[in-house]
């Protein structure tokens, strides 16, 4: 601790000081020579403008001094020099670096100096000093960099960046022409921010590549055979992150064509008669080799080269004269330095004379089954909107069918039935009319004389009844009823059916467009 008369004496001293500071006192606080004891660490080690950091000394003061404080200096307002660790003796030491706690946020500092904070470098000198004279008897040296007006860190951004790029291949050391050559390089420091120019030779492969987490990758199936030298230069993206370049050597080596086998089939095989179609067929292995297929028959060319497609090439032929042939497929590669061309066995065929050609013709009729077929040229029938009856008890209305068509084709003439049975009416929302309030009187539009066809009886309505209820026994078509029915030996040929309806509504039905299906069925 201070004694009583230094510490009055520090006060005096200190106020002397700062008077200088606000009135011009550059002088006052001028940096002494930097680091004479050494150097400082700030923490934390990255920060905003807000942050109230603390210097740490590489060492303790020199014993000449009893007491430290600090100023920083930087861009601005700050050249001049603010204190911002008052003269005191908290965890002072001449034995051992110790920390300084700085007084007040950076912003703070450069509140009192009536400026703001920019992106620069701002110097930090702890000052080991005599309480009492407030002579500087060693200093240590730190700074901080803000990169914006409201973040710094402690190392500086533009401190010269060493890099190292190494260069591999793969594959490595050699690869045959055509294939595919991955350039890889590698650049240290890894955050080294830049590009890589890949070079074989003083010629560029492709374009600056971009430099990821320390990688730069090319790939390239171009390289010629031979030797090549390549590299990989690396360009810093900033000034002061230094190039670099790394080398490798890779031997091109020219491809080895692949040997291929070819196969011949004929079919038909052994022999055929002059004027029938032949195929030729060829195959060649491996399939991935291109080329054309040139025919021979009897070691002459037959036909122009045929492309192989998928490892094969066929040609077909009608025109062989008679007698002995001899083909073979001759493999023609598209690529000789990669494919080696091959030649199948023989094959012979025997081509016999025309003997002329017979063909006959059978003559059938078949009687079929027929069929019974219900159709209706509309299916849509609207009935006039419902009114009101004298007594009020119900809403009523009436129609009629559309023209139902019934055609009966079959053998036998077994006659047939037709019936209809009708769904609810619902309006499509949760409304719905009991499909047994509607009834019908079956009638016959027209018919062959020779039809024997009879109306199905009439079908009373029920009598507004609501919905889910059940019609009483033998009304309305909510059940299936029967429309028309054609008895046995009388039912061949078309007839037109037809029906009156009658529908009743009970008078609590909301209003609405409600539609119910009509099925028939003729059996």
């Amino acid at each position: 601790m201070f004694t009583k008369r230094k510490a009055i004496s520090g006060v005096v001293a200190l106020t002397t000081a700062l008077a200088a500071m606000i009135g011009g006192a550059s002088a006052a606080l001028a940096a002494p020579p930097a680091g004479s004891l050494g150097s400082g660490v700030v923490t934390p080690a990255t920060g905003n403008d807000i942050t109230v950091a603390k210097v740490h000394t590489s060492a303790g003061c020199s014993t000449d001094s009893n007491a430290y404080n600090a100023t920083i200096t930087g861009p601005g307002a700050f050249a001049a020099g603010f204190l911002i660790a008052d003269t005191q003796n908290v965890g002072f030491s001449t034995t051992g670096g110790f920390d300084v706690q700085l007084k007040e946020s950076f912003k703070d500092a450069a509140t009192d100096l009536s400026t703001t904070l920019q992106a620069g470098e701002y110097d930090i000198t702890v000052n080991c000093v005599d309480d009492f004279s407030l002579d500087v008897k060693g200093t240590f040296t730190t700074a901080v960099y803000f990169t914006s007006p409201t973040a710094y860190v402690t190392s500086d951004p533009n401190a010269p960046v060493t890099t190292s790029t190494s260069l591999t291949t793969n594959p490595a050391g050699s690869a045959t022409q055509g294939n595919t050559v991955t350039l890889t390089a590698s650049v240290t420091p890894a955050s080294a921010g830049g590009t890589v120019q890949f070079k074989d030779g003083a010629t560029n492969l492709g374009s600056p590549v971009t430099v990821v987490n320390g990688v730069a990758t090319f790939s390239t199936a171009a390289l010629t055979s031979g030797s090549h030298s390549l590299s990989a230069v690396f360009t810093g993206a900033t000034a002061n992150v230094q190039g670099s370049t790394g080398t490798a050597t890779i031997q091109i080596n020219a491809p080895v064509a692949t040997p291929t086998s070819t196969s011949l089939t004929v079919n038909p095989s052994g022999t055929t008669a002059q004027y029938s179609t032949v195929q030729l067929s060829a195959g060649v292995t491996p399939a991935g080799a291109a080329g054309a297929i040139q025919f021979t028959d009897n070691g002459a060319n037959f036909g122009a080269p045929v492309t192989l497609s998928g490892g094969t090439a066929t040609l077909s032929t009608s025109g062989l004269a008679a007698g002995a042939h001899s083909f073979t497929a001759k493999f023609v590669p598209a690529n000789a330095a990669a494919y080696t061309g091959s030649e199948s066995a023989a094959a012979p065929l025997t081509v016999t004379p025309f003997a002329g050609v017979t063909a006959s013709e059978q003559i059938t009729t078949t009687v079929t089954a027929g069929a019974l077929v219900i159709s209706v040229a509309n299916t849509n029938v609207t009935l006039p909107s419902p009114t009101l009856t004298a007594d009020a008890s119900k809403l009523t209305t009436a129609g009629e069918l559309n023209p139902i068509t019934v055609t009966d084709t079959r053998a036998g003439n077994p006659g047939w039935n037709v019936s209809g049975q009708v769904n609810d009416f619902a309006d499509g929302q949760s409304h719905a009319i009991n499909g047994g309030n509607l009834g019908w009187t079956p009638k016959i539009v027209n018919k062959l004389p020779v039809q024997n066809i009879t109306a199905g009886p009439a079908v009373q309505p029920a009598d507004a009844i609501q919905p889910g209820a059940t019609p009483g026994n033998g009304l309305g078509i909510a059940s299936s009823r029967t429309l028309a029915t054609a008895a046995a030996q009388g039912g061949t040929g078309t007839a037109n059916l037809g029906a009156d309806l009658a529908l009743n509504v009970p008078t609590s039905t909301v209003a609405g467009t409600y539609t119910a299906t009509l099925t028939l069925t003729a059996i």
